[in-house]
């Protein structure tokens, strides 16, 4: 499918958390532990997908996934990838405007994925993306897209600063500019819609 997002390659993920093991092993050494988050992140770091199965309660009357339960996938999609992203707790701040473009069956897998594409101080901006997939074919729709604000906490339950975003790759600086102009389309388009 054309429009679809292929996930960032994770190596660089993956060194950069052996990294942050071996200066973790070296802070626990001299005895200075640090809660501190990291001073930058990548957009790679925060990929996440998850995948759900449409059951029965799920589903309206007519069998199609209820636009709660996919909304409430999209926010916890978007909060893990705020998670690793951040090294914090994040809470949803905002969502903006979400139209179901297409319905999900039942018995139909749910594929929904998430990364930070943007970030204030201490908010951070994640693009939720849904698509159903046929486990039969493997034939896959986008259903719906909508894009997530999280504000990241400190052990106090306080707002707290978050690392600057790193879009180190191509593929991940596409993907940030996608999401950049995906999001100011979509406002365009609610602001056609409605006049204002």
């Amino acid at each position: 499918m054309a429009d679809e997002e292929t996930p960032p390659d994770s190596s660089e993920a993956t060194e950069s958390a052996s990294n942050e093991d071996t200066e973790s092993a070296s802070n626990e050494n001299t005895g200075s532990a640090s809660t501190a988050s990291p001073a930058t992140a990548t957009l790679a770091e925060s990929y996440t997908e998850m995948t759900e199965m449409l059951l029965p309660n799920d589903t309206n009357n007519l069998g199609r996934a209820l636009g709660g339960a996919v909304l409430h996938w999209m926010d916890i999609c978007g909060a893990i990838a705020g998670m690793r992203f951040a090294s914090r707790q994040v809470v949803t701040a905002s969502m903006d405007h979400v139209d179901f473009i297409a319905p999900i069956e039942m018995g139909e897998v749910v594929v929904i994925e998430g990364y930070v594409f943007n970030t204030g101080r201490t908010s951070l901006d994640v693009k939720v993306e849904v698509r159903a997939e046929n486990p039969r074919t493997g034939s896959t729709r986008r259903t719906t897209t909508s894009y997530f604000t999280f504000v990241a906490l400190d052990e106090e339950g306080r707002p707290t600063d978050v690392p600057d975003l790193e879009s180190p790759t191509a593929e991940e600086a596409a993907l940030r500019e996608r999401a950049v102009e995906g999001r100011r389309e979509q406002l365009r388009e609610v602001v056609d819609r409605y006049d204002i």
